[in-house]
Parts: C-alpha cells; structure tokens; sequence
C-alpha cells in the first residue's frame, strides 16, 4: 500500500511539473477561452500544445480577419469538425469584437510569434488588426459585428467592454507594448489614429441629462449616436455597468484635454449621485429547488450601481423579455434575474481611480 502510494505521488508530481503540455481538449477551467489565454506563461508559447491552439486559432480565423465568439478554440477537432471550421471562414457575419472575440486571438498570435517567430503568427496577428481598423466606423465608434448590415450589431457597442477593450488593445500596440513590438509601422500610426478617433466618439456619445453630461449607454446609434436598444431587456438608457470601462479608459489617458477632463468630471459626479447605499444580494433556495437572490436592507455594505438608469429620471430600472421597465428586481422573472448582471460594486473602482487622478494632478 506504502509503495503504490508512493507511485502515485511521484506520478502526481510528474503530472503537475508537465502540466503546461496537457490537452485542453473539452477541458475549461475556466469560464471562456478568453479566460483561460491569460494563464499562460511565456513557457506555454513554446510547447507543443500551444502550436496546436495556434493552428485552431488560425483555423477559425475568417476571411475579414477577425473571429467568432464563444468558441473554445483550444477543443481537439477531428478531420471532420477541422473541415466544418474551415468551410465558415466566409461566413462574415460572424466576425465580432464581443466576448473578448478578435482581441483574445490577437494576443494569443502575438504571443506564438514571440515565441517562435513563425511568419503565420505574425500575418495572422496583423490580419487581426486590420480588421479592427476596418471595421471602425468614421465617427470613431465600433459595431459589435462587422460586417453585418442590420439589427443591434451594427450599433456602436460598449456592452461588456466591447469598444473599450478594443482601444486598450490598439493602444498597446502604437506604444508597442509586449507582445506587440513587432507590428509594422503602417499598422502603428494607424491604431494610435483609430485610438484617437475612439476618444472622439466617446466624448461625443456622453449622454446629456437635464442639460448635464452623465454617463454612456450600453450602445449607441451609429449614426446619430443617440442612445439605442439592443436586445429586448437592454433598453436605452445610461449605464451604471458600461460606463465605468469608458471612465477609467479615460482617466488613463496622458496629458487628457480639457474636454477629457470634462467628460470625466462630470461621469464622476455622475456615479456619485448614482451610488445605491444600504442594499446587498440575498440568496436562498426556491420553493422547486432553484437558486435565487433578492436584494435585502444592509448597514455598511459597499455601494452598488444599477446597471440601467432611466435616461429621463435617473431611476434604476430592469427588464424582463417583453421589454417592459419595472423599477424592483423582484419584477422580472427568475431566468433573467439571474441570467444578466443587473448590480455591480466596480463604480467604486471609478471613484478610487478619480482621487488618484486628481491627486496626480494636483502635484504635477
């Protein structure tokens, strides 16, 4: 028994100093390949495994240069599921900047050429790019799918960070940032022109309430840049979710202009007024058995912030599949209850970085 246990902790052992080189076939760890990428160490780039995920991640590439989304592009394929993929490289449509699609690849290619040197990494990783600079519109913003031609995807989309994860990545690589210091120079002046330009629709998409400057919508029109209606329980309105990616995008910026300054004064003085005090998550068990929360009265807990606020009010808002606006959570359904983020704590994160920002300001 000693010795099989023995046997068994030296093959543990074993295992865990290989681990890079497992299959992550069907194996998700984490909740998303976007999660998972940013695991690996600069060892992983040059293991056999990471060549093979090189391989799916051109194969998925499309013919616009951009990617699909929700794909766990780590999965092992056969020769059949290999030709299925390769078959909908000219399915366009597909092609998105959300859920970390497009961005994730970029990276992951930049990594493997790094690492390598192999030229089709680096073609790939600069295919990428194109495509995001094509798909920005002239006023600056993004779709959250490009090409497509109709329906909420063509609206400029801030939604999970879309747009802002974008313009990080953009910015990365004019300040040839790792793993980007490769990328031709075209490419170089012409993301820092995309980044500015992304600056620009930001500040011209900052909603006015009452006459005052507030915060953003989830997505905006991309034409008159009105705040507009994605999905039907994502009505226009401002977000107390969306909006704290653009603000600390902001607040990063060097040498901010003075309508930098103003756009993120007043987003500030925004999420302060908007703060909810005194409510936290409850959760319990349904009668049938199933996870639920209810928001419940609290003394001393962190502030949260709606993630929708009536653009006429400022009251927060949820909604359900019909579309309808109830003011309590409790309102809406369990599925979408719990199949959305209606609260965060992150507003917090905007106002820490603010006093840092205005203390830096004070001492230069």
């Amino acid at each position: 028994m000693k010795k099989l246990s023995c046997i068994g902790l030296c093959l543990a052992l074993i295992l865990t100093a290989n681990a890079q080189e497992v299959s992550y076939k069907n194996r998700q760890p984490y909740k998303s390949w976007t999660g998972l990428v940013r695991t690996f160490d600069d060892g992983f780039y040059q293991t056999k495994e990471a060549k093979r995920i090189a391989d799916n991640v051109l194969l998925y590439q499309q013919t616009t240069g951009g990617w699909p989304k929700n794909i766990y592009i780590p999965a092992e394929l056969d020769k059949r599921e290999r030709k299925e993929v390769a078959a909908r490289k000219n399915d366009v449509n597909e092609s998105t900047i959300d859920n970390g699609a497009t961005s994730t690849e970029i990276y992951y290619l930049a990594r493997m050429y790094q690492a390598t040197q192999d030229e089709r990494y680096r073609k790939g990783a600069e295919d990428g790019i194109q495509y995001l600079l094509n798909a920005q519109y002239p006023n600056g913003g993004w779709p959250q799918f490009w090409p497509r031609s109709e329906g909420y995807y063509t609206e400029i989309t801030y939604n999970d960070n879309a747009m802002v994860n974008v313009m990080k990545l953009l910015r990365s690589i004019y300040e040839k940032q790792p793993p980007y210091s490769f990328v031709a120079d075209q490419y170089i002046t012409k993301a820092r022109a995309a980044f500015d330009k992304g600056v620009d629709c930001i500040l011209k998409t900052q909603v006015r309430q009452n006459g005052k400057l507030t915060v953003w919508c989830a997505q905006h029109d991309h034409v008159t840049l009105e705040p507009i209606k994605a999905r039907s329980y994502e009505l226009p309105s401002l977000s107390g979710s969306e909006s704290i990616g653009i603000v600390l995008l902001l607040l990063s910026l060097p040498d901010p202009s003075p309508a930098v300054v103003t756009a993120v004064e007043s987003a500030v003085a925004w999420f302060e007024a908007s703060k909810i005090e005194g409510l936290k998550r409850e959760y319990y068990t349904t009668d049938d058995g199933k996870r639920d929360y209810r928001m419940a009265a609290c003394a001393g807990c962190p502030p949260l912030w709606a993630r929708f606020y009536d653009l006429a009010t400022n009251q927060p808002f949820f909604c359900d599949r019909d579309g309808i606006k109830v003011p309590t959570l409790d309102q809406i359904g369990h599925e979408r209850r719990n199949g959305y983020s209606w609260y965060t704590h992150d507003g917090q994160k905007v106002l820490e970085e603010y006093g840092k920002w205005k203390r830096q300001a004070t001492v230069e």
